[in-house]
């Protein structure tokens, strides 16, 4: 299923200046934020990141009434995700942001599911649960928001079994990763002066294809 959001207004906190967020840690999310409104179009397929992403790119510019050129900041949602998923969106900002000379904004994803149960005002924290599959899940968790209104992680990302997990009142297993918080978020640390993440995936764990060892000699 594909879905299109007409533009939202975002907080006064936030001025967006062409910022063009891309995610595909769960399903596809690209949103395209300026002038205060931000433009969302999202994929829940699990498997078409690479045949969704161009034209999920070109709706929301459409949606916006603008072009490539209007794009002057570009984030990449870099997890954590599976590995086959997570790249496809990391290679397309990286492409975009190359293509247009712009700099690329390295954002974790669950910091976007967080900003949008946090500014809610529901809970004073939020732990963000995300199914990882091969029967683990990917955890982060967050006490609050700063004075810039960006959640503050109290625990980083990880993996935890499925078997082994807890629970707690104040978790959120979210469907998609929100492109339009990650405008927003990427807009208020630019603001605010905050840095952004290192420029690499959150895998957490090894990739499934790996490269073939040196061949074995055999003794004659």
């Amino acid at each position: 299923m594909v879905s299109a959001g007409q533009g939202s207004a975002v907080s006064e906190s936030a001025e967006l200046r062409g910022i063009l967020a891309i995610d595909t840690a769960l399903g596809t999310s690209v949103a395209f934020g300026a002038g205060g409104q931000v433009f969302e179009a999202s994929s829940d397929d699990a498997l078409g990141h690479a045949e969704r992403i161009g034209s999920l790119i070109s709706q929301v510019l459409n949606d916006a009434g603008v072009g490539p050129d209007a794009v002057s900041t570009v984030v990449a949602g870099i997890g954590p995700g599976p590995f086959t998923g997570l790249r496809v969106g990391i290679a397309a900002a990286h492409a975009f942001a190359l293509g247009r000379g712009v700099p690329l904004l390295p954002l974790q994803g669950h910091e976007a599911v967080a900003l949008e149960v946090l500014e809610q005002g529901a809970a004073a924290g939020v732990r963000v649960v995300q199914d990882a599959r091969r029967r683990e899940l990917f955890v982060t968790e967050y006490s609050g928001l700063d004075w810039a209104g960006v959640p503050v992680r109290s625990g980083d990302p990880h993996l935890v079994p499925r078997a082994e997990y807890v629970g707690v009142p104040h978790e959120v297993w979210p469907e998609r990763i929100p492109a339009t918080r990650l405008v927003e978020l990427a807009a208020r640390r630019l603001a605010a002066g905050h840095g952004f993440e290192p420029n690499q995936a959150l895998y957490l764990r090894a990739p499934d294809v790996k490269q073939p060892g040196a061949p074995k000699r055999v003794s004659t």
